[in-house]
């Protein structure tokens, strides 16, 4: 039985995250990937395999070499899932801008 992992819960962790930044820059060994950490192979191993699993990252292999590279076609269906949130908490952050703005503006008048 093959065990679905959530992305969101993927993305949640640090060191997945960074694990993310590192392939996004080339595609990486899992040899490569540990070497930036002070955790054991075997731990970077496990996130490894929560990120191929939630389809964040895909595998190819050169010879005996397995190389792991960013999932583009998932990381953009987080993007797309997360759009509407985006354009919420922005216009909530104007609206406190605009609001601080004026009051600031209001002490000012009342200075002079």
């Amino acid at each position: 039985m093959k065990i679905r992992r959530d992305v969101f819960h993927a993305l949640a962790d640090p060191t997945r995250r960074v694990i993310l930044s590192l392939v996004a820059l080339q595609s990486m060994t899992p040899g490569a990937i540990a070497e930036q950490f002070d955790s054991t192979r075997q731990t970077i191993s496990k996130h490894i395999q929560i990120l191929t699993e939630c389809e964040l990252l895909k595998q190819t292999q050169s010879g005996r070499e397995i190389y792991y590279h960013l999932n583009l076609s998932k990381l953009k269906e987080v993007g797309d899932w997360l759009a509407p949130y985006r354009k919420m908490w922005e216009g909530r952050f104007d609206a406190i801008e605009d609001l601080l703005d004026e009051m600031q503006t209001g002490k000012t008048k009342r200075k002079k």
